[in-house]
């Protein structure tokens, strides 16, 4: 072969190299920031509250999160917490090549804690599938099920090669055991990304939790990247510059979106909890809750508009606040009383299309179509882009 066609090929090859080189560098720093980024919304939400005694907040962002009476449940949601914490900062300072090589016994450790605390994870996932009150239907607690049984797989597979020294191997069961234990991280970027994109839900039912979308994410929020990863592997280690220029540059395309996934659920849920975190005021929601319970819907009204009127600034008003508290009442089947939060919301907030969008679903619950439309068309005057007013008018006949 003449050196005047081996010389291009030459350059071809290592600009493939370096171009997948970098786009899997890009990939990972992206991953590094997100999973960051949630590990330290997890540590500040749920690890404060903690450590204030204030175990009802994990309800406003997790269903189910925290239930009076309900220890063990109570102790698998924790566990399953502290885990999420762990791994997700663990993970990512795993594969970290410059602490692998620099420190090879803090790797070692860091990997022994990584698995250990991926294996408890796992069964505390599956015991809340299957025991405890999570959301979704059949089909996302066998999705759930599965990626638990494949972490807990991999992970033995990963510390069996390191053991034998075959540390390539190791090395990509590593990767495998990282992307499934990173399961639920990706199924947040995805989702939300969706949410951002349709303006709502789409291809699920938000109150059930439970649609072929919902489906279809359980099972690709692992499978997915890991497919993605064989790929990867492939165009790594055979011949075949146009195959690693494909593969960067399709990496480089699913990284951005990632990256954008990573703005949606930042913006959307992880602002919000880290706020609440560092938020010292007390609690609304829980304090009519209680009042609700004890006392009835119209000593609680009562005591909304006194404590508001008093001391506004030791009570938190937001909007969020008293939508939580009516979504908890809808899900108690309590729906005169949610629908009577919900518009003491609307009182507070008229301009939210957001309270008037809750205040027709709680109609619609509670059976009175005609309020249900009227309240769904005023979300929809206030926010055109309201999908699931949209939708929802469209079922009940009211376009």
């Amino acid at each position: 072969m003449s050196t005047a066609l081996l010389t291009p090929r030459l350059g071809l090859n290592s600009v493939a190299d370096k171009a997948l080189k970098t786009s899997a560098r890009f990939w990972f720093v992206v991953v590094v920031i997100g999973q960051s980024l949630l590990a330290f919304t997890v540590a500040s939400f749920y690890g404060l509250t903690a450590v204030r005694g204030d175990w009802q907040a994990w309800n406003k962002f997790m269903l189910h999160g925290y239930i009076a009476g309900r220890s063990l449940g109570n102790f698998a949601v924790a566990l399953h917490v502290l885990s999420a914490a762990i791994v997700l900062l663990a993970g990512v300072i795993q594969l970290i090549p410059q602490v692998r090589n620099r420190f090879p016994a803090f790797h070692r450790w860091n990997g022994r804690i990584y698995m250990l605390t991926a294996f408890t994870l796992s069964l505390a996932g599956l015991y809340l599938h299957w025991f405890g009150e999570s959301v979704g239907d059949l089909s996302v607690h066998l999705a759930g099920s599965l990626n638990a049984l494949l972490i807990m797989l991999y992970a033995v597979i990963a510390l069996r090669y390191a053991v034998a020294r075959d540390f390539r191997t190791h090395r990509r069961w590593a990767l495998r055991l990282f992307l499934v234990v990173s399961a639920s991280w990706f199924f947040r970027v995805a989702f939300f990304l969706t949410l951002a994109v349709f303006k709502g839900p789409i291809g699920f039912d938000p109150k059930t939790f439970s649609g072929p979308f919902l489906t279809f994410m359980s099972f690709a929020q692992y499978l997915v990247p890991l497919a993605i990863l064989e790929l990867y592997l492939r165009a790594r280690d055979r011949p075949g510059a146009r195959r690693r220029i494909a593969m960067a540059a399709g990496l480089l395309v699913l990284t951005v979106v990632m990256g954008a996934g990573i703005v949606a659920v930042t913006m959307g849920v992880w602002v919000r909890q880290v706020r609440a975190a560092y938020d010292n005021r007390k609690s609304i929601d829980e304090t009519l809750s209680s009042t609700i319970t004890s006392r009835g819907i119209g000593a609680a009204v009562q005591q909304y508009h006194d404590l508001k009127a008093a001391v506004p600034a030791t009570y938190n008003f937001d909007e969020n606040e008293l939508n939580n508290l009516g979504y908890q009442l809808i899900r108690d089947q309590k729906f005169k009383e949610a629908i009577r939060v919900f518009q003491l919301n609307i009182e507070a907030y008229p301009q939210s299309s957001n309270v008037y969008d809750s205040l027709g679903e709680a109609y619609l619950d509670d059976g009175n179509n005609p309020l249900a439309i009227a309240n769904y068309r005023k979300s929809l005057q206030l926010n055109p882009h309201n999908r699931n007013a949209v939708e929802t008018l469209q079922k009940l006949g009211a376009p």
